[in-house]
């Protein structure tokens, strides 16, 4: 179906862009890793509040709501195949989807009060900001990977027994989804950055497969 194979890779693009474009905004722009307090947290947000604003509507509540559309050209892809195992990463990949459209919304509904207070207590600002974090942080699986390293790591898995897709892409796939269960482990929650950075790699690869079909 050429107009699926459309929807999945003008898909896996964005959701690849949409990763090139976080970690060039959190690590160099904002610099995030050097903002520890959360005072300091809080005057970035005050100074760059529509950037912040924007930035998580387009890698979270945009990112979760394209996500599906990707999770479904992969199970139309992949059910006839594997319909159990596309049928179960579906499920997992909306779930995700999900979650991060809620973490992205919680953190844009706290970035308007946070600002607020910050003009008359500086101190309630950073403590309520700190609240809004750990909430969406938590929602959206901070600390380990573990729903969309399974997703990938089943579609990828599936595609391979079926011979769809490359069997590089494939593989790499498996090595993504692996890095993101490992970094649930206690002391390997840092295997998150490795799944991103490698997810990133299969989205764009599997938007441009996806295209090409």
């Amino acid at each position: 179906m050429p107009q699926l194979g459309k929807i999945g890779g003008l898909a896996a693009l964005y959701l690849g862009l949409a990763y090139a474009a976080g970690i060039g905004l959190f690590l160099v722009v904002l610099d995030m890793p050097s903002i520890t307090s959360a005072e300091q947290k809080l005057e970035m947000l005050a100074a760059n509040a529509l950037l912040f604003h924007g930035m998580h509507l387009a890698i979270y509540v945009v990112f979760g709501v394209v996500l599906t559309a990707l999770v479904f050209a992969l199970h139309e892809t992949l059910k006839g195949v594997a319909p159990a195992s596309a049928r179960f990463a579906s499920v997992l990949g909306f779930i995700w989807a999900g979650l991060l459209i809620a973490s992205g919304m919680v953190t844009i509904s706290g970035i308007e009060p946070a600002i607020q207070l910050m003009e008359t207590n500086p101190s309630a600002a950073a403590l309520y900001w700190s609240g809004i974090e750990t909430v969406a942080e938590g929602i959206g699986l901070g600390q380990g990977e573990i729903l969309g390293g399974l997703m990938t790591l089943i579609f990828s898995m599936a595609a391979l027994r079926g011979g769809i897709f490359p069997k590089i892409l494939n593989y790499l796939g498996i090595c993504v989804g692996l890095a993101g269960l490992l970094s649930i482990l206690p002391g390997l929650h840092d295997m998150a950055a490795l799944f991103g950075i490698t997810q990133l790699v299969w989205f764009f690869w599997l938007g441009a497969v996806f295209l090409q079909r």
